[in-house]
């Protein structure tokens, strides 16, 4: 079967993206579990460390060095700029993982174009594991990031588990759940499925991409939390959507599937359509 043409500007942007990943590897592994690392809350009472700052910074400047009329988008710094083309930025997703010395934290990076991520790169150093895809160019994962000797990138889909009772689920933060008055919904489809397990932040989705977990989903999230997520979900074969089946990154929850199970995981968690736009 041959591959779709791929887009020579996306294919530029993804270049780009993967070498801003390489800039922000270096300077947040420089300040994981150093002992001077300094801490600060925000005022909407989450953490944010100096490596949060000092990633966002240098990956702005990069972006309007080489895309000077790109818009960006930041956790720490906002929104700069107003164009179709907008880089949306999560320095450390998973700061309070970090700030612990626990390793499950990364870097997003996503390109959105009219407000559709066309690109995504999720970069955990900490794990010696790097994930992207872009539209129409299909999804990868390096499994030894940071190795000199071993070329580990792989192309990766997700899992073909059709029946709910063989699903792996992970489905993160009760107590959002709860907010969201969604906890009779929660527990019903964890007791639909095989396991269910919280690994958190933005793990558990490039576990579905992988086809290691077949559902994941949250609320209580940013665009800058889900952008980087979505395109690499999608290019393995995958459904992204809100909790409530609604397209994109934009509405404050995630509910990443195979694919296969997406419509059933939607109605079980309540949502208003089964009928996902994929």
């Amino acid at each position: 079967m041959t591959e779709p043409l791929a887009d020579p500007t996306l294919t530029s942007d993804l270049a780009l993206a993967r070498s801003l990943a390489d800039m922000a590897d270096e300077i947040s592994m420089d300040r994981f579990r150093a002992t001077d690392l300094v801490v600060t809350t925000k005022p909407d009472m989450t953490p944010v460390s100096d490596a949060d700052r000092a990633v966002e910074t240098a990956l702005r400047a990069a972006i309007l060095d080489s895309r000077p009329g790109d818009g960006i988008l930041g956790e720490e710094f906002g929104v700069e700029g107003d164009t179709r083309r907008q880089w949306i930025l999560d320095p450390i997703d998973g700061t309070k993982n970090y700030v612990r010395g626990v390793p499950i934290w990364a870097t997003l990076i996503s390109l959105a174009v009219d407000g559709v991520p066309v690109l995504g790169v999720v970069s955990a150093p900490a794990l010696g594991k790097r994930w992207w895809a872009a539209t129409g160019l299909g999804a990868y994962v390096n499994d030894r990031l940071g190795s000199r000797t071993t070329n580990e990138e792989r192309r990766i889909h997700v899992s073909g588990v059709s029946d709910m009772a063989d699903a792996s689920a992970s489905l993160s933060g009760l107590s959002r759940w709860v907010e969201a008055g969604r906890l009779d919904q929660l527990v019903d489809l964890s007791s639909r499925v095989w396991r269910t397990r919280d690994y958190g932040d933005m793990w558990p989705y490039m576990m579905v991409a992988e086809g290691q977990l077949e559902i994941s989903g949250e609320f209580d999230l940013q665009v800058y939390d889900m952008a980087a997520l979505a395109p690499i979900v999608q290019e393995a074969g995958g459904t992204f959507t809100s909790v409530d089946g609604e397209p994109g990154p934009w509405h404050g929850s995630a509910l990443a599937t195979n694919g296969l199970l997406h419509d059933e995981a939607l109605r079980a968690l309540g949502a208003a359509s089964g009928d996902a736009n994929r």
